[in-house]
């Protein structure tokens, strides 16, 4: 991965490549490999996360469909 520095700017290029990483999943993968994973714990994660996409893509395609916007989530009340 490469990020030009233009006129000396570090600071937007850190941004950059800080989003740029983020995008490719570095961060998450960097996290993941940090400890080791049994097998059982790595499948039951995998199936969670691709039962939680298949949901989110349906779900996106029924506020599309119907062209209704889905209801927002209501934050809890401050105590």
């Amino acid at each position: 991965m490469k990020v030009d520095v233009r006129d000396n700017n570090v600071e937007q290029a850190l941004r950059v490549l800080k989003k740029r990483m983020q995008r490719e999943g570095v961060f998450r993968e960097m996290r993941l490999r940090e400890h080791y994973e049994k097998p059982s714990v790595k499948r039951a994660r995998e199936k969670a996360e691709g039962v939680r996409r298949v949901r989110k893509m349906a779900r996106k395609k029924m506020e599309r469909e119907s062209g209704i916007a889905a209801p927002k989530k209501s934050s809890r009340p401050a105590r």
